[in-house]
């Protein structure tokens, strides 16, 4: 078992978000072949954007928190929930928790805002890795940029 040694962070400077954004273009347009112009959005302006960077920083992974009018689309337009999305870690950090740490971060976030719970839209396949993690699924499965999605929640 590798003990990489990383910290997770709030994205506040440029330089951060940078680094989101290239984690982002790796996993999602790289690996899973999501089309560029729908990875990013209008959202990524107003979202909480949180980051793992090893320490001699190189990102490894990335999510977003969007809450009140940008969340109301994910979240049934509860203003007190919060929305989980584009969690990604790149392949060499994966399965060393780095994931798990950026969904806690987010949750974080989002309680630091006053929200009461987290919604997700989570690839089938990362169904179990959420439900470790707490979040219940919900509803029928759905498309995303042509993989089937589950909506999640967490309560916090």
């Amino acid at each position: 078992m590798s003990t990489l040694a990383y910290e997770v962070r709030v994205a506040e400077d440029p330089a951060d978000r940078e680094a989101c954004f290239t984690v982002r273009k790796e996993v999602f347009v790289g690996e899973q072949g999501v089309p560029e112009d729908i990875e990013y959005d209008v959202y990524d302006a107003v979202a909480v954007h949180v980051l793992a960077v090893r320490e001699d920083g190189v990102p490894l992974g990335t999510g977003r928190l969007l809450f009140g009018e940008a969340a109301g689309g994910k979240t049934g337009g509860d203003p007190s929930v919060g929305s989980l999305g584009r969690l990604a870690v790149t392949r060499e950090a994966r399965g060393l928790g780095v994931g798990a740490a950026l969904v806690r971060a987010v949750e974080e976030a989002a309680r630091a805002r006053g929200l009461t719970a987290v919604d997700l839209h989570a690839q089938t396949q990362a169904l179990g890795f959420y439900e470790r993690l707490g979040y219940m699924a919900y509803g029928p499965e759905f498309p995303d940029a042509g993989m089937p999605h589950r909506a999640m929640r967490r309560v916090l």
